[in-house]
């Protein structure tokens, strides 16, 4: 399994997926950088958290428009899987590749805590290995979390089952309470139609060991590495 994971200025988390993946795979991921402009042969790209570019302008925007990010939209559209997490996510919306954007949490405060999520869809790539329903514990860190889109993309998003995460607390119940950041409807993460594409703000990577208190996150990558290598 080929895994090319893009690296900007400012990524920070780049190496938790790379380690994540070699325990899952037992194959290296590329590390590819944000100048190149192609990404070599993939069976998955990852566009990891951090913050690209200093997060100038809006989350995302600069390295939406990046060298690299020709390639990676082309091979997206051609139907590679590319998963976004956290400040990859907002990368992907600011491609358009999903679609809404990531506002500034409604604390308006950086947020790193555990977080709970309901799995919402086992339809992709990425979820698999979860059952629909169930809640996984993960670590969420971020400023510009809160998902935002228009009333007509989220009843889409809700109709053609695209919401694959979904804040909750403990107990599996969606509320108030529960939404980390004020995202519209809880949404911690949505894919598109194929499946292929997902973004999600949580950083599943970070879930992946005992000892960092969850290992509801390995699942996601073991789930990638079923589908793409059986």
């Amino acid at each position: 399994m080929k895994v090319s994971i893009v690296v900007f200025p400012g990524t920070n988390r780049e190496h938790d997926v790379a380690d994540v993946l070699l325990a899952v795979t037992g194959k290296p991921a590329k590390m590819v950088w944000h100048a190149e402009s192609s990404v070599p042969p993939s069976d998955l790209i990852v566009l990891p958290g951090g913050f690209s570019y200093g997060d100038y302008l809006r989350t995302g925007a600069m390295a939406a428009h990046a060298p690299i990010m020709r390639d990676v939209i082309a091979k997206a559209k051609a139907g590679v899987p590319v998963l976004g997490i956290c400040n990859g996510f907002q990368i992907l919306c600011e491609t358009g590749l999903l679609p809404g954007v990531l506002q500034r949490n409604a604390s308006l405060k950086f947020i790193c805590k555990d977080v709970w999520l309901k799995v919402e869809s086992t339809k992709t790539i990425y979820t698999s290995r979860y059952q629909t329903g169930e809640i996984a514990r993960m670590i969420c860190a971020h400023g510009d979390g809160n998902y935002f889109a228009d009333a007509a993309t989220l009843d889409r998003l809700e109709g053609e089952g695209r919401v694959v995460f979904r804040y909750a607390d403990k107990m599996g119940r969606v509320t108030p309470e529960a939404n980390a950041n004020g995202a519209q409807r809880n949404i911690a993460g949505i894919a598109d139609a194929s499946g292929r594409i997902m973004g999600l703000m949580p950083h599943p990577e970070n879930a992946c060991e005992a000892a960092l208190g969850s290992t509801d996150g390995r699942r996601l990558f073991e789930s990638i590495a079923e589908a793409l290598v059986g």
